[in-house]
């Protein structure tokens, strides 16, 4: 026992930073939802001592899921979920999605993934210094989300 939340406790925790700050979840703009996403990816969970049992992902693009075509930038959080014999069983996301209409100047930044690791030996600090680096980044936080969604899936 870690005495770190566990994985079936990450959803909820999420959502409780992106609730933490002064303004309800809907009236969040994509810098306030970055930052409560940072929140959340700096705790650590208990997860297994394993390569790859805690990443990240950050991922935008325009697509049509379940709907008209919209731009969207998903946060992700991946843990590494391993069976009673400590081997690999499957991986669990959480979703940070926030959606935006398909303005023309988000749908030319086509799609973009980058992925971090805690055990990869990178800094987060400088993945994130990265990210925001980007032009894309001013672009997108250019715009505010119409929708922010949490949910968790399995992989």
């Amino acid at each position: 026992m870690t005495g770190r939340p566990s994985v079936d406790e990450a959803a909820g925790l999420l959502e409780y930073d992106l609730g933490s700050g002064p303004r309800a979840v809907a009236d969040l703009d994509t810098q306030d939802a970055w930052l409560a996403f940072l929140r959340f990816a700096r705790r650590l969970f208990d997860v297994p001592d394993t390569p790859d049992a805690d990443g990240l992902l950050f991922q935008y693009g325009a697509h049509a899921f379940d709907g008209p075509p919209t731009f969207t930038l998903d946060l992700t959080r991946q843990f590494e979920i391993c069976g009673s014999n400590g081997d690999h069983n499957h991986y669990v996301q959480v979703h940070c999605e926030l959606r935006y209409g398909l303005a023309p100047a988000l749908e030319v930044l086509g799609s973009f993934d980058s992925w971090f690791f805690r055990d990869a030996g990178d800094c987060l600090e400088e993945w994130v210094q990265a990210l925001t680096g980007r032009a894309a980044w001013t672009v997108i936080t250019a715009f505010r989300p119409a929708e922010i969604r949490v949910y968790q899936g399995q992989v």
